[in-house]
């Protein structure tokens, strides 16, 4: 069986993702097990706990590997790694389209790439075949307006909260400094000074520049939508596929999404470099013909019941064991009372966001959830948003929006905002939401349990780190966080730990 080693991310949040006959079986960024947060690649030296742990999880060794697949051209192997290079946008528009469920679609990719920052793709099969490209594009501008508003390289998520909280009320006044005409973005040469001046005038105003934040995301929203209905128009296919780093933002995911000009969309686990760790040995895999097209989120290391026993025993820890049934109920009883939840179970999310296997929970109904999360917790403003889980099957009874985002790619407007005041920003309107489906079992369990006990199925899911940590991986990093943080209940598999 030919085994290939995806490694990506070299600026920051390293990955590596190993393939088996075409199958991604195992995916984790170097974080996760280094715990120095974003780590990028090393100076000629791989991301070897990354490399070591997803080759264990896939079953293999290191003798094992075929080839390392990179598709960064500041990667640099040691010697004696057999590497295999893939073009960068060709490695994006894999992981968008060899890891969705279509047949055949187009392809957009979107990042900061230099002299390359948009591309377009026909996928057929397995076979992607570009279009045309742009050298400079909407990642990058957003970028620099991010900049503009003091918000660093790497940042850009602190722009589209910040734009969540404004109106879009003066979008119109960029209708001459960002046009799309002629299939060509066009920037007029002042824009900077005319960004300045609408920042300057929101401080003025309120402190805060959302207006103006808001503004340049609706803005640059409207040219991305005319560019897809470009799309459209010329290939006159029913799906689009998404990725490149500016897809990680949800608002334009959404505004695609619900726009319809494609009948569907797909929007990949990780849309930026660090999910070119597993579309890039996709593209190199010589048993390419039978692709195996579904990828999970949960591809990380596992810890069974021993191994938190032993965990928590080394540690001289008290606990009880309750199992299933048993720790969702004790589960349901916290959050129903206010209390913060750290929730560790089964595999570890790979992608950049916690989806119910190594999670922070709360009820999104509670008085202090925002304050108790984004003050206490993660040490940051108090505007700052945080997404919501609930059963699939129950997504069209609180919001509206898309009916299906598995790995909380989209976001969606509550149909009754007052039940949502305490965990919604003073002007925010929408949020991102995680559809969760009956495969999930404890968590889907959860989220049963807790309507019946509650009357309302949602709960709000953030990363399970502390400040400035990256998610937590072993049972290890979970209790160091939960004794350091204001964390009232912790949940290991079976195991309950309580303050």
């Amino acid at each position: 069986m030919a085994t290939l080693v995806g490694i990506a991310g070299a600026n920051r949040n390293a990955c590596v993702a190993v393939s088996v006959d075409g199958r991604i079986c195992a995916a984790c960024e170097q974080e996760r097990l280094s715990r120095v947060r974003g780590v990028g690649l090393p100076t000629h030296r791989p991301p070897t706990e990354a490399i070591n742990e997803t080759l264990a999880l896939a079953g293999r060794s290191l003798q094992d590997a075929a080839a390392f697949v990179i598709s960064e051209p500041n990667v640099h192997l040691p010697a004696g790694f057999a590497t295999v290079s893939v073009e960068h946008h060709r490695a994006h528009a894999a992981t968008a389209f060899l890891t969705s469920p279509f047949e055949r679609a187009v392809v957009l990719v979107c990042d900061t790439t230099p002299n390359r920052e948009l591309s377009v793709w026909n996928a057929d099969g397995t076979t992607l075949e570009e279009r045309w490209w742009w050298p400079h594009a909407f990642a990058s501008l957003y970028s620099e307006c991010a900049r503009l508003f003091q918000i660093g390289s790497g940042q850009e998520h602190r722009l589209e909260a910040l734009a969540h909280l404004g109106r879009g009320l003066r979008a119109a006044e960029l209708s001459n400094v960002f046009r799309y005409v002629d299939g060509i973005l066009q920037v007029d040469k002042d824009w900077r000074t005319r960004i300045a001046g609408m920042i300057q005038s929101d401080r003025r105003s309120d402190g805060q520049p959302t207006e103006a934040a808001s503004a340049v995301q609706c803005r640059i929203g409207e040219l991305l939508l005319e560019l897809v209905a470009d799309l459209k128009r010329s290939s006159g296919r029913d799906a689009l596929c998404v990725g490149g780093g500016l897809f990680y933002n949800t608002y334009f995911t959404t505004l695609i999404r619900t726009a319809g000009i494609f009948d569907d969309v797909f929007v990949p686990i990780n849309p930026g470099n660090a999910g070119l760790a597993v579309g890039a040995p996709l593209v190199a895999s010589e048993n390419h013909r039978s692709l195996s097209r579904e990828v999970s989120p949960f591809l990380g290391p596992e810890y069974d019941s021993t191994a938190i026993k032993a965990e928590l025993d080394g540690c001289k820890l008290s606990y009880e064991f309750l199992g299933q049934s048993g720790t969702v109920d004790v589960t349901v009883d916290a959050l129903a009372r206010g209390q913060l939840v750290g929730w560790f179970q089964g595999r570890m999310e790979w992608g950049h966001r916690s989806l119910g296997h190594r999670s922070i929970l709360a009820d999104p109904m509670s008085p202090y959830v925002l304050d108790n999360l984004n003050v206490f917790l993660r040490k940051r403003e108090r505007w700052r948003s945080f997404g919501v889980s609930i059963c699939e099957d129950e997504v069209g009874d609180y919001f509206r929006g898309p009916l299906s985002s598995p790995w909380m790619q989209y976001e969606s407007t509550p149909l009754d905002p007052e039940r949502f005041r305490h965990v919604m920003p003073s002007g925010a309107s929408s949020i991102r939401v995680q559809t969760v489906i009956p495969q999930s079992r404890m968590f889907w369990s959860l989220h049963k349990r807790m309507a019946q006990a509650t009357g309302r199925g949602v709960l709000v899911n953030t990363s399970f780190n502390s400040f400035q940590e990256p998610i937590v991986c072993s049972p290890r990093d979970a209790v160091r966080v939960f004794y350091g943080t204001g964390l009232d209940l912790l949940v290991l598999g079976g195991f309950v730990i309580r303050k």
